[in-house]
Order: C-alpha cells, then structure tokens, then sequence
C-alpha cells in the first residue's frame, strides 16, 4: 500500500515498480525475473482486448480511464485477491484473529499528515494495480463463486471489488515522513458506490478473474476509485462489469477525517478522467439538494402521482378510500421480499465492522431473488446505479433486509433494498445502507402501483435512480421526459 516514491515516464514502466504473484523473484531466478520485466516494460500496458474509454459520457467528460493491461505472462501486478487481503491487513498493523476488543491505533494519530500540503501529489498511474481470482487453479475457492446454474455468482464479485477499491486507494497513498516498520495511519472507508455497468458477457465458474483499477479524483479527504472487472475466455480478456468507488479518508482511529495525497493529471486524458470525477461531484450535490426527503417533487412528478392515484380509485363511489387495481398494474406492496441476515465475525473488515463487501453480496442476491419471483423468469441485472453507506455496522449486528420492486418501465424494474440494524430487545429499527438495481426480462412487465404517499415517494425516486442508470437523465436527476410522449426508456442507453 505504501508505495516507494519514484516516478516513472509512463504508463508503460509502471511494471518495474510492481508485484505479481505469479513471477515472484523466489519461483524465477533474479536474471530471468528482470528480463520477463524488461519484456513486459518494452510491451506496455497493453491487452489483446485493448480496452478503450467507455462511450458513455457525463457532463462531456469521459467516466472511465483507458489504461491498458499487460500483455504475456504477466496478468496481474497485485498477486491475487487473497493476497491484496493480507496486504492490506500487514500495512494497516493489523492483528489477525478475532478478538471483541480491537487493538487500538491511538500511537499511529501523530503520524497523520496535517495538511494537503505535506503530502506529495500523485498521478492515475501511480494507483494503477491489478489482481486474479484464480477460479481455475484453486478447486476450494472456486466452490465459493460458483452458482447453482454453474455461473459466478455476482455477490461475490461485488466483495471483491470493494476490497479491491480500498486497495487501489492504498496505492494511490505516500507519507513521505513515516518511520520505516510503522502502520499507515489511515481508515479508508467505502461512502458509496455510484454506479456499476453490466455487459452481456455472463461470467462462467471455470476461468479466471482479474480485476483492475486507479484513482479518478481526489479531494481533500475523499477519493474516487475506477475498478474493472474481466474474464479469461479463450485467451483474450473479456469485459464484465466496472464501477466507480467514492471512498472516505480517516484517521487512524477513524474518528475524523484525514487529508489525503492530492492527484495531478499526468497527461491530457488523466485530466479528461479528473474533469469527470468533477462533474459526477456536482451531480451528487445537486442530487442530494432534489432528495426527496428534502425538497418536494417537482410538477411533472406530482401529476405523475395524481395520475396513479385517480387510475387506483373506484370513480363511480366517489370515495377517496375505495381503491381498485387497474388491468396491468401490481401493488406495490405485494412486490416484496425480506432477508434476516446475521453478521459473524467471518464477515468483519480490518477494523471489526462488517464489510461493505459482504452486505453487497446480501443485498444483490436478495434484489435478484425478487426480480425472479416478480418477472417469474430468470433476470438479468443491467446496473447498480446508487450503494449508500450510511451508518457503519457492528459485527454480531442482526440485519433486516428488505427489498421492493419500486418502479418498471417496459421489461425493466428497478428495485430498492434497504438494510436495517434490527434491535430484538427494543424492536427499533435503524437504516444503515441503501442499495439500487436495474434489471432487465425478455417479456413486458406489469407496472407498478402504489397505495401510500411514502409509496409514491419511492415510486417517483426508482424512476430518477432508473433514468439516470439508463442514461436517460444526465443533466439533472428529476428532469420530465420529453412532450413528444416517448416512454423513458426511448431515449439513449448505456
């Protein structure tokens, strides 16, 4: 995680400066290791995919980075996946096994850097890293990807990717001034994760996995992570999915907030990458100010409601109460499902809270479980368009989750799946992370219905989190369709 502060001209010597599993110098001889390196420095950063900038656009900056991969034998710059784990867990001092009463860091506060300007400014290319899940090698590891349709199962690498993301942002840190053998004095903490494309590829249990990433923007206390996921299938890289991490900087005792490396584009495509991580900051503030449990929907949207409402009444009682169910339209509230999920120590992160990664894994498997039993046909997930971190989650904690297909357009639905820290002895309830998915049928789906106020509400925001994951509204999140009387989902896609 610490890195060695050397720089390099480019993308293509950043090889010389990492580490992969699967050459390290005590398997190779010095003489032959230096000369794989030299290969694959002389080769750059470059795949037989030769994966290119995504299309998709926001606010006229692209939203993820070109960076290429290795080329040959050398696949991977981190080891694998359980080896980033360790890493993590020796950099961070931390002791391994559970124990109720964590160690505490309280000696590593006085080694955190006071301002922005005591720490040197970091490049993309410097956070830059890779690692497999090696599904084709380790038989035991792969029993715990692999679906009961011999698929891999998503929740997993969901896990996986935000580990990887806490990873990358070790990466991407230097403190120039800390003692050789003390731990980094940092909590980094996963705030959310903004979005999460789907390709048509499936992934298959019986083929490695490797995963990439760098930082796209940095503020002053917070970091953006780009991670992609690929598979090896018939000896090309094939893409999976990518997401986009907003993680938070602590202190060592995380008790506040800590300042982190500033980032310096490097090249003009850097900066193209930096200006977008701008632009999506913005977004996230103007979505927060039109939140709906700040402000009130905007005209379209309360017409929007009205219309439901005046469709699910009996007109000829003339009696607000008497409610029908129009041809077509399902209850909302008959569109559900719950999960009682305990958490165990197995579950924890470095700092004895359950992982992000491990609720992601809940809440995906629960949201697809929904989406079967609502479309009555195997989905398929297109986006995770919002994760929300909110409050952090003991270990021992007893979660309800709770997952509601809140608005369907054509064949799509979007569904919402709330976790809830469920308290036996009081009964109370409280929300600690909201998660967003976008799935897709071959067939039409019913439309939604709903009974209440507080339903609509979340009827009007499955619509903004389903335009916006769609691409359908990038200027603003509450934005009405067009006069023409298109449906949303003519506009177009990712």
């Amino acid at each position: 995680m610490i890195a060695t502060r050397v720089r390099f001209g480019g993308l293509q010597n950043i090889v010389q400066r990492q580490f992969c599993a699967s050459l390290q110098p005590k398997r190779y001889g010095a003489v032959q290791y230096q000369r794989i390196a030299n290969v694959a420095t002389a080769n750059a950063l470059i795949s037989d995919t030769k994966t290119r900038a995504s299309p998709v656009t926001l606010g006229g900056h692209r939203m993820y980075s070109s960076i290429n991969y290795l080329r040959g034998d050398l696949e991977c710059t981190a080891g694998t996946m359980n080896d980033v784990k360790q890493t993590i867990i020796q950099k961070l001092g931390i002791e391994v096994g559970y124990t109720p009463f964590v160690s505490t860091r309280e000696h590593l506060v006085k080694y955190v850097p006071q301002s922005v300007s005591a720490l040197p400014p970091r490049s993309m290319q410097d956070s830059f890293t890779s690692a497999i899940i090696p599904l084709t090698t380790d038989k035991i590891l792969k029993d715990k990807y692999v679906g009961f349709m011999g698929n891999v199962r998503v929740g997993r690498l969901m896990e996986d990717m935000d580990m990887f993301a806490v990873w990358v942002v070790h990466k991407h840190v230097v403190v120039p001034d800390l003692p050789e053998g003390v731990s980094l004095p940092y909590t980094f903490v996963t705030v959310l994760v903004d979005k999460i494309d789907f390709t048509d590829l499936v992934p298959t249990h019986d083929a490695d996995i490797r995963l990439s990433g760098h930082v796209s923007w940095v503020g002053r206390t917070s970091v953006e992570v780009v991670v992609w996921m690929e598979q090896k299938l018939h000896g090309k890289w094939r893409k999976l999915t990518r997401a986009l991490f907003l993680m938070a900087a602590r202190d060592a005792t995380n008790t506040k907030a800590a300042f982190i490396n500033p980032l310096v584009p490097a090249n003009e495509e850097e900066k193209a990458i930096f200006d977008g991580g701008e632009s999506r900051k913005k977004r996230r503030i103007q979505m927060q100010q039109e939140d709906l449990l700040k402000t009130e929907p905007n005209d379209f949207e309360q017409r929007m409601v009205h219309e439901l409402f005046v469709k699910s009444i009996d007109t000829k009682s003339k009696a607000f109460n008497k409610r029908i169910l129009p041809p077509g339209y399902v209850w909302m509230e008959d569109a559900t499902m719950a999960n009682i999920v305990f958490s165990h120590p197995e579950d924890r992160n470095a700092h004895n809270k359950v992982f992000g990664g491990f609720l992601m894994r809940n809440a995906l498997e629960l949201s697809w479980a929904l989406a079967y039993n609502f479309a009555k046909r195997r989905p398929k997930l297109e986006h995770i368009s919002d994760i929300s971190f909110h409050h952090p989650v003991d270990v021992s904690s007893m979660l309800n989750m709770q997952a509601h297909v809140i608005f369907t357009d054509l064949h799509y639905m979007e569904i919402v799946v709330l976790a809830d820290v469920y308290d036996a002895v009081t009964g109370q309830q409280t929300t600690t992370n909201s998660f967003y998915y976008t799935y897709s049928v071959a067939e039409r789906l019913p439309k939604i219905m709903p009974k209440t106020y507080h339903e609509a509400m979340y009827y009007l925001d499955g619509r903004r989190k389903f335009r916006y994951a769609m691409g359908i509204d990038t200027a603003t999140a509450s934005s009405p369709p067009p006069a023409t009387g298109t449906t949303d989902t003519t506009k177009s896609k990712l």
